[in-house]
């Protein structure tokens, strides 16, 4: 299942994306879950209130819903912590290298801050006087279920469901110091949706295709099968430390740029747009806006 939250008058909401009578995503619609939970973390955090959904989602007769594109929609969750990676995509070796010879023993764990927090629709403002703003195009991961140092065998049991996050980045502010809190935390760094997909439509998170597109061509586009740490490794390396719950997002790290990408790199400004999408999940589309747009 696809879980989003979308915004009313009233305030947001839970919601279920069901195919419409006709084939694009342009026909996917939206069934109000209100009247199951008020929050999607609610809702894969616990089985019955999951099976109330999936049944009113069978039921639920599509085409007198309204249109997805009808609503406007915030991030999916609303996490009480956004856990990162820094590196953990191995890049292209010579022939004959052992892929894994520059592995790092652990993680590079770094935060982002609540006031990152994006939906799929807002527009990233760029700070003013920024001159290196980023994107980094990750496969996300939302806990469903409590986890405190869980073994790794039992770790993909805590997931709730997986989506999609832009770490936008300020390279500038990030190498100004060793730590990566100011480079990685201005409002709306951190755009995430546009919904949840549950574990069941995703059988294998070390399976899955990451593309960033950027101007029509694609800059980014790497295997998560290439990951140095596995989504289980994540989990019950940092349940160890610190105990996950429910709504809490874990960003898994982004693939190195294809070289023509990285030769070409020209930071982010106003009127940019990247789209992020990774099978069996969907996509992600950014725009960004400068910060005299965002003061208007």
């Amino acid at each position: 299942m696809r879980f989003v939250t979308f915004r009313t008058q009233d305030g947001e909401r839970p919601g279920a994306v069901l195919s419409g009578p006709d084939a694009g995503a342009d026909s996917d619609r939206i069934l109000d879950l209100s009247d199951i939970a008020s929050r999607v973390e609610d809702l894969l955090a616990d089985g019955a209130l999951l099976a109330q959904a999936r049944t009113a989602a069978e039921t639920a007769d599509a085409t007198a819903l309204p249109s997805l594109g009808s609503v406007r929609l915030a991030g999916p969750v609303t996490p009480g912590k956004i856990l990162c990676l820094g590196y953990n995509y191995r890049g292209h070796v010579p022939d004959g290298v052992d892929p894994r010879a520059d592995d790092p023993e652990w993680p590079d764990v770094f935060v982002k801050t609540p006031n990152t927090l994006g939906g799929p629709s807002d527009a990233v403002p760029i700070p003013p006087g920024a001159t290196d703003v980023d994107y980094e195009g990750e496969l996300a991961v939302v806990i469903g279920r409590r986890a405190q140092r869980v073994p790794i065998e039992d770790a993909l049991d805590h997931v709730g469901g997986y989506t999609i996050l832009n770490d936008v980045s300020d390279r500038a502010w990030q190498r100004r110091q060793s730590q990566w809190a100011l480079g990685k935390c201005s409002d709306g760094f951190a755009p995430l949706g546009p919904w949840v997909v549950t574990p069941d439509e995703v059988p294998d998170p070390q399976n899955l295709l990451v593309e960033v597109v950027r101007d029509g061509v694609v800059t980014v586009s790497q295997s998560t099968s290439t990951t140095i740490f596995s989504v289980a490794f994540v989990i019950h390396h940092l349940s160890q430390v610190l105990t996950l719950e429910p709504g809490d997002v874990v960003s898994t790290g982004t693939p190195q740029k294809l070289p023509a990408a990285q030769e070409a790199h020209r930071p982010l400004a106003g009127g940019d747009a990247v789209t992020v999408r990774i099978s069996r999940i969907g996509e992600l589309t950014t725009t960004f806006s400068s910060a005299r747009e965002a003061a208007a």
